[in-house]
């Protein structure tokens, strides 16, 4: 049997810190799941590994696309799972690490399958997008699939306001003929491996603390040079992520530098809610306090093991 240790948790919990140990003790390697750490151009804010920590275990998928390719949850999934295939023949154990929901399901249960769309449609929609706004594509899927459009107000509202997603939504609905949602759910992808899922969490409080010190870090460090450097292609769709945007209306002038970073901070922290708001829906994940020594989760790892034999 393979066993694919799995870690989540909020943002600066201690996850990378936690994969190393686990790696070193069961000498095998760890994929990360960071949807942002994959570009190279971003390696500050995105709090890429150290370079000590890459150097204590081998890591893959950190720092090897770059801002300018276009990559999907869905290319990350194959390229993922045709990883754990190769590192699978040679070690029972594999860690994935992360706080992308999205892609740590890739990697346990993978996606449904969509039609192929005419690029046409797309290029169509894009471009009523560009004239009418976020607001037309809200109203295309509320009208074509109603009942998903009501599922996301509800459930994952920051989805609505995300003109890629929306997009995709409205493209599958008009070139199909069919809700986006009817797709949902039809295909179960089997997986040639055994997941232990581990979740590190904190006090609110601590997690707060933790994040604002870990943006004052990636100040001191050089993030605003960083940005600086990548001011000019803010469009693109890798950039849309907290740490950059607010650096970005500072470049623009629209607001100060402290009030950017405390934003930043502001920003930060509703996203570690929302990742423990996704993660804690699964109930399969054992939860440790972030200060569990690792002797004990390396306990609960081979518990887990045995009782899967």
């Amino acid at each position: 049997m393979k066993y694919l240790i799995t870690i989540v948790g909020p943002t600066a919990i201690g996850k990378t810190s936690l994969s190393v140990e686990l790696a070193n003790y069961f000498n095998c390697e760890i994929i990360s799941c960071d949807s942002r750490q994959f570009y190279k151009e971003m390696k500050i804010g995105t709090a890429t590994p150290s370079d000590s920590e890459l150097e204590a275990a081998t890591h893959h998928f950190v720092q090897n696309k770059s801002i300018f390719e276009n990559y999907t949850v869905g290319d990350f999934e194959k390229e993922a799972i045709t990883k754990l295939e190769e590192l699978f023949l040679k070690n029972d154990f594999a860690i994935v690490v992360g706080g992308s929901g999205l892609y740590v399901d890739a990697i346990l249960k993978g996606f449904d399958e969509f039609p192929e769309v005419n690029p046409i449609i797309r290029q169509q929609i894009n471009s009523n997008y560009e004239k009418l706004g976020i607001e037309y594509l809200q109203q295309q899927l509320k009208v074509l699939d109603p009942s998903y459009f009501e599922a996301l107000a509800v459930n994952n509202p920051q989805t609505l306001q995300n003109p890629q997603r929306m997009m995709r939504f409205v493209e599958v609905c008009t070139g199909c003929g069919k809700p986006y949602s009817s797709f949902l759910n039809q295909k179960q992808n089997s997986r040639n491996f055994i997941p232990i899922l581990i979740g590190l969490d904190a006090e609110r409080e601590i997690i707060y603390n933790r994040i604002n010190s870990r943006v004052d870090s990636m100040i001191n460090e050089g993030l605003l040079e960083e940005a600086r450097n990548l001011f000019q292609y803010k469009d693109l769709n890798a950039l849309q992520t907290v740490g950059y945007r607010e650096l970005f209306r500072f470049m623009d002038g629209e607001i100060s530098l402290d009030f950017a970073i405390d934003e930043i901070k502001k920003n930060t922290r509703r996203f570690s809610k929302r990742q423990l708001t996704w993660f804690k829906r699964n109930h399969n994940i054992r939860w440790f306090d972030y200060k569990t020594a690792v002797d004990g989760i390396i306990s609960y790892v081979n518990l887990k093991k045995q009782s899967a034999v």
